[in-house]
């Protein structure tokens, strides 16, 4: 008995030695907490999940030179309901020109606010602005951020011995390093990042088609950490919740291993057809085709339906429909907005 002890407290001390609390963030956003947007549903809970590219930390050179900049590659709200039955997750495209208050920057110097993309909040200000920029444009109160880094999502993948997804035509991206054939393939860790992160050569190219398909992999990723074989697997998971802290910044309320085993268990809860992706509505922005702005009112619906924490509906996202809320029909009440997006359990092959 004194053996086992002693080996979990090992094993609970090195986690908790991987997780690095934000709490610079976190007292930046205090300062700033008269500005926040009010809970209205104290049970659910919205977590900003923000996908760094920077060079800098082991590993992540081999990704391109640091510059000295880091941005924000990718940024996902995920709101989980309060019964805990539904999770949606919405992905915010780093070229959608936001707001952005005067942050705090890691010299102690404090900027302006600045109209600018949604990824530059991260490099003016790190965690802290972007948490204050995604709040600012959704009205949405973020109870926890996370950020990871590449070396981080390689290894999560690794751990769980690889992420099943199917092509429908083989990929040779020599930028991502990535060269796969069409079907259904299992990617490692190495792989996974290069299809996360490829664009040109990928489908129509688009950034729209690299959110889609990040949609779909986080979907895959997600089926497999529910799996039985990892969380009841003590070696297993051990191995994802080393890999999942190793490069893992979070908020105080999440820097513990019991904080992430509570946040993983939720997840295994919830139906995987009840985890839900979509991509928030936008279109180019007017002084920039290259850029992206929310489309209204269908980005606000979608807002206002997270915040009041009410189910979001969601459509295959095959071709580019229209995005936003369904008309009903004269005599009858609209039926709730349908947004394009996908389930967690739309990832395989047909």
């Amino acid at each position: 008995a004194v053996a086992a002890a002693g080996a979990g407290w090992a094993v609970y001390a090195r986690l908790s030695d991987n997780i690095r609390a934000d709490d610079a963030a976190a007292a930046e956003l205090a300062r700033h907490a008269g500005e926040r947007p009010p809970d209205l549903v104290p049970g659910a809970r919205d977590i900003l999940l923000i996908g760094s590219d920077t060079r800098a930390g082991s590993g992540n050179a081999r990704y391109g030179r640091d510059l000295g900049s880091r941005r924000s590659d990718t940024t996902i709200l995920l709101h989980l309901a309060a019964d805990r039955r539904s999770a949606t997750a919405v992905s915010l495209p780093r070229d959608l020109m936001v707001r952005v208050p005067g942050c705090l920057r890691t010299d102690g110097s404090r900027g302006a606010p600045v109209f600018t993309m949604l990824n530059q909040a991260f490099e003016l200000g790190g965690s802290a602005c972007t948490v204050r920029t995604v709040e600012k444009l959704t009205g949405i109160r973020v109870d926890h951020h996370m950020v990871v880094d590449f070396s981080g999502f390689k290894d999560l993948v690794d751990a769980v011995d690889g992420v099943p997804v199917c092509l429908k035509e083989p990929i040779d991206d020599k930028a991502a390093r990535l060269r796969l054939p069409a079907g259904r393939v299992t990617l490692d860790g190495e792989q996974a990042l290069g299809y996360v992160r490829a664009r040109e050569s990928v489908g129509d190219g688009s950034d729209t088609e690299r959110m889609r398909r990040q949609q779909r992999f986080l979907g895959a990723l997600v089926t497999r950490v529910r799996g039985n074989d990892v969380l009841l697997n003590p070696l297993r998971l051990y191995a994802v919740l080393n890999a999942a802290t190793a490069s893992l910044t979070t908020d105080p309320g999440l820097a513990s291993p019991v904080a992430l085993y509570r946040l993983v268990r939720v997840l295994h809860e919830i139906p995987t057809e009840h985890v839900r992706f979509l991509t928030v509505p936008r279109e180019p922005y007017v002084q920039d085709a290259d850029r992206d702005q929310l489309a209204e009112p269908a980005a606000e619906k979608l807002f206002a339906r997270l915040r009041a924490d009410r189910p979001v509906a969601v459509a295959d996202a095959a071709p580019e429909p229209r995005q936003g809320a369904q008309k009903g029909t004269k005599g009858h009440p609209s039926p709730a907005p349908v947004f394009t997006g996908n389930t967690a359990a739309e990832h395989g092959c047909e």
